[in-house]
């Protein structure tokens, strides 16, 4: 008889748990289909992304030469068409950051200008050369025209990336 009354607790226990296991994984499908993202480089998660008003902030009180650490959400304006090796990414209407990726370790896929990203990294602020910057224009698929009229190195705010999460939508 005790045997009897053991292996029903047992197969009761073994029914609960399977159920609440069921129960959670269902939940956590639900939540990956409405945050789908593809990852690249060094896993990150999406909490406690900054929005790009709120990297501008942080970009506009940096002096050349100074780096946070920071991760914060955009949309790719623009991308390698060559490799995938850089991004850029709005902060508003006129001012973008250039992204590209730690150790050269991982690139985008061409096809994801337009989509949603977080990514985490560090921020800087920097000084250009015109021969990079032409050679930017260059992967950019820009003609020798519009190439040639860069002839100034440009202020940028810079990111280097060590993880980014590409929206699926």
């Amino acid at each position: 008889m005790k045997v009897i009354v053991k292996f029903c607790a047992i197969v009761a226990l073994v029914f609960t748990a399977c159920k609440d296991g069921k129960k959670d994984h269902k939940t956590l499908e639900n939540t990956t289909e409405e945050m789908a993202y593809a990852t690249f480089g060094d896993k990150i998660s999406e909490k406690d992304a900054f929005t790009k008003d709120q990297m501008l902030a942080k970009f506009e009180n940096m002096n050349v030469g100074d780096t946070i650490d920071v991760k914060f959400t955009s949309e790719i304006k623009e991308v390698c068409s060559k490799k995938g090796c850089w991004m850029k990414l709005p902060l508003n209407e006129e001012t973008e950051t250039m992204v590209r990726f730690k150790d050269y370790g991982f690139f985008m896929p061409l096809d994801s200008q337009g989509k949603q990203v977080i990514v985490e990294g560090k921020a800087f602020v920097k000084i250009t050369p015109v021969e990079e910057l032409q050679h930017y224009a260059q992967d950019a698929g820009k003609s020798k025209e519009e190439i040639a009229k860069i002839t100034k190195p440009k202020k940028e705010f810079a990111f280097e990336a060590k993880g980014v999460l590409l929206g699926k939508k």
